[in-house]
């Protein structure tokens, strides 16, 4: 039985998970978001399974994810799925995501939320050590559990979450609104080597090298790739970054970021 995953990943994240849902389940093919992007047109996957793996920002989905969903065409008789990787709390994503694919004709069969280290330094230091370890190890074993729910094609549909869905009704919409310009608040140490690490790990192209510096194209979707991958810390955003530790996943390489540029 085939499988389709689409996925997007900032850190990394949501990137191990599907390569750890593909991997087990077989006769998978993975497919980054962000390389459909001069795609126009209806996405029209040929697969019985179809999933859908990113990150939750600001409670509710990336925007390239939101966008992707809009185009997604989903056969009526295939399984339809999403996993969402989070940090912090807030599971409203997937209803975000279920109510824009029942616009486009159908919901999700099924859909699972799976902690993972927090990523965003300007809330919080991402855990590091013994606690690090811990979230992985439980989140490679919820990964698994949820790969035999799919394979055994059990519907979960996405449950409404009162709380969490009114802190996305408050935060999620300026933060769409402001989203690709959020550029504007990353800036550089003196630290900054030139290696150009961050324009290739950008997984939406936005970043170009100009007389050896990062400059931000204002398409950003804040998903971090560009702070955390930095061998030496030189990229900040905003005034709460510096000091603050990094974090990708430990199985994801720069190259596997850089082949989701498509």
């Amino acid at each position: 039985m085939k499988t389709c995953i689409y996925y997007f990943s900032g850190t990394g994240n949501s990137l191990a998970a599907a390569k750890q849902i593909c991997e087990a389940l077989g006769d998978c093919e993975l497919v980054s978001i962000a390389s459909l992007g001069g795609v126009e047109g209806a996405i029209v996957p040929e697969a019985e399974r179809v999933g859908i793996v990113c990150p939750i920002y600001d409670f509710g989905l990336p925007a390239i994810v939101a966008a992707f969903a809009r185009r997604l065409h989903a056969p009526d008789d295939c399984y339809l799925f999403a996993v969402i990787t989070f940090g912090g709390a807030g599971k409203s994503a997937l209803t975000q995501l279920d109510g824009i694919l029942r616009e486009r004709g159908r919901g999700l069969d099924a859909a699972w939320a799976v902690a993972m280290p927090g990523n965003f330094p300007p809330i919080a230091r991402p855990p590091e050590g013994r606690k690090r370890e811990e979230i992985l190890a439980k989140a490679d074993t919820a990964i698994a559990k949820v790969t035999e729910k799919i394979r055994r094609r059990e519907h979960a549909p996405p449950e409404f979450t009162p709380v969490t869905s009114l802190l996305r009704s408050l935060t999620y919409p300026p933060f769409i609104r402001n989203v690709h310009g959020a550029d504007g608040k990353f800036w550089l140490t003196g630290a900054c080597t030139s290696c150009g690490t961050c324009e290739k790990v950008c997984p939406v192209g936005n970043i170009e090298i100009v007389d050896g510096r990062p400059v931000w194209q204002h398409r950003c979707q804040l998903c971090m790739a560009c702070l955390h991958f930095c061998p030496v810390e030189a990229i900040q955003w905003g005034k709460r970054t510096e000091h603050r530790g990094r974090y990708r996943h430990h199985r994801l390489t720069v190259q596997d970021m850089e082949t989701q540029q498509g």
